[in-house]
């Protein structure tokens, strides 16, 4: 062990003056680079899927009528969170000491409704402030939790109603392709909901009317948006081909399911290609309708996960 030299008051007077410009130093060096060290936006999004998950899971594990239901909540919820959880490492911002996370339990299934409501709300108002590659990602999640809900009455199941009137700013080239492309989607949408229905029984009436009716309306939301930005809406086909023959219930069944989530996928691709909030709006709110008529027509056709976790993503 090598002994050190006293401080003389020189060197403890350098020393304090030293460490005073430590803080101003390194927050300058931060602005100079422009680094952003404010708690990441998806982190409350990422706590939430977490804890659901959680709550789910022991939800599931105590038994009862409701286990199964609360097993199909935590797998979709684990994997947004995984979703989440490999955006937020990957810009790797710091964490706040003390974040409040929701409580890792739940009473029973009305209490996981809720939460899942809650989290579909959190989404869905953050959509329109990300980037563009995260507002993809967050509008998925939204449309993943409509989708769990849609699994049953206690989850808090509906369809959604028509969309929003968009009124848009100007709009990029990016932007007005991907609506093209979602036009398309709600165009094939609207034909194979015609074609279906001379394979599906009576039954099915409420489905298909309310399906048919929710991808006019988009379709005809398109078409204004695409108007109102000096381009013309792309028409429809004078047919389409399915990717299988369409000959019976599973075939037709399968085909709208096809649809629903071509659907989903084009409207994920305009979240990613718009940075005009009204746009993201109307993107969002169809994107959770394909989802969760997409969790319906699985159910019906015994597909399972019925309910994806990250509707409109490969």
């Amino acid at each position: 062990m090598t002994s050190r030299a006293p401080l003389n008051r020189r060197a403890v007077l350098r020393g304090a003056a030293l460490a005073a410009l430590a803080i101003p130093v390194a927050a300058a060096a931060s602005a100079c680079s422009g680094y952003d060290d404010s708690p990441d936006q998806l982190l409350p999004l990422l706590l939430r899927a977490e804890a659901d998950t959680a709550a789910a899971g022991a939800l599931a594990e105590a038994g009862g009528d409701q286990a199964e239901l609360a097993q199909q909540v935590a797998a979709a919820r684990s994997g947004q969170a995984d979703a989440l959880r490999s955006e937020v490492d990957r810009l790797n911002k710091p964490r706040p000491e003390n974040v409040d996370a929701p409580a890792d339990s739940v009473a029973d299934v009305a209490a996981l409704a809720q939460r899942l409501a809650e989290a579909r709300e959190q989404a869905a108002t953050l959509v329109p402030t990300l980037p563009a590659h995260r507002a993809g990602l967050v509008g998925s999640v939204a449309a993943g939790c409509a989708a769990v809900q849609q699994l049953s009455p206690e989850l808090g199941a509906e369809q959604p109603g028509t969309v929003d009137k968009a009124t848009t700013g100007t709009l990029t080239q990016e932007a007005v392709d991907a609506l093209q492309q979602a036009l398309a989607a709600e165009h094939a949408a609207v034909w194979v909901y015609g074609l279906v229905s001379a394979f599906l029984s009576a039954d099915f009436a409420n489905g298909l009317d309310s399906g048919a009716a929710a991808h006019r309306d988009r379709r005809d939301a398109c078409e204004r948006v695409l108007t109102a930005a000096g381009t013309d809406p792309r028409p429809p086909e004078p047919a389409y081909v399915p990717p299988e023959p369409v000959s019976d219930e599973t075939s037709a069944t399968a085909v709208v399911i096809t649809a629903e989530t071509d659907a989903a996928s084009a409207w994920h691709g305009v979240l990613e290609r718009t940075d005009d909030v009204a746009l993201r709006t109307l993107a969002t709110q169809a994107l959770i309708g394909s989802a969760t008529r997409c969790t319906s027509w699985r159910m019906e056709a015994g597909e399972q996960p019925a309910a994806l976790a990250l509707p409109g993503r490969a």
